[in-house]
């Protein structure tokens, strides 16, 4: 469950008093904390990455087929290994799905503008594109049924 805005700016404020009483204490804990640890591997990935791209060139320098799709493999490893970590360091959800608060709209958008009570707050546009299929499902049994 993320932070109220509020509580973030709490925690910080917290964060800054310890950073200015007690530097060392505060350097120890900072160390083991895991957006520290995430950003660690994101840059050794960044630098995996950089030695895909040479394997890949000195690959095709040499007109060795091998070596360039090693360096094409590290290079796809370390973006996927970058990807995760950044995953986990900006605190973003993993899962494919978006959250069930995400995914109905925010709350009071849309509402008494003379839709329909079964309709949706989204815009079709914005609703994923299975919800758009069962939308236009259900609206075309509607008109059947008529």
């Amino acid at each position: 469950m993320p932070l109220s805005e509020h509580e973030q700016r709490q925690l910080e404020q917290i964060e800054q008093a310890l950073y200015a009483e007690h530097p060392r204490f505060a350097r120890a804990v900072r160390a083991s904390d895991p957006r520290v640890h995430y950003r660690r591997r994101v840059i050794y990935a960044a630098v995996g990455f950089l030695l895909g791209v040479g394997l890949l060139v000195a690959g095709v320098a040499t007109k060795d087929p091998l070596m360039g799709v090693a360096g094409f493999v590290v290079m796809l490893a370390c973006s996927m290994w970058a990807l995760t970590s950044y995953r986990h360091m900006a605190g973003i959800a993993s899962g494919r799905g978006l959250p069930k608060e995400r995914r109905s709209g925010r709350s009071g958008k849309g509402k008494g503008k003379g839709k329909a009570k079964g309709s949706k707050a989204a815009s079709p546009a914005k609703a994923p594109m299975m919800e758009r299929l069962e939308e236009r499902w259900r609206r075309r049994q509607e008109r059947g049924d008529r």
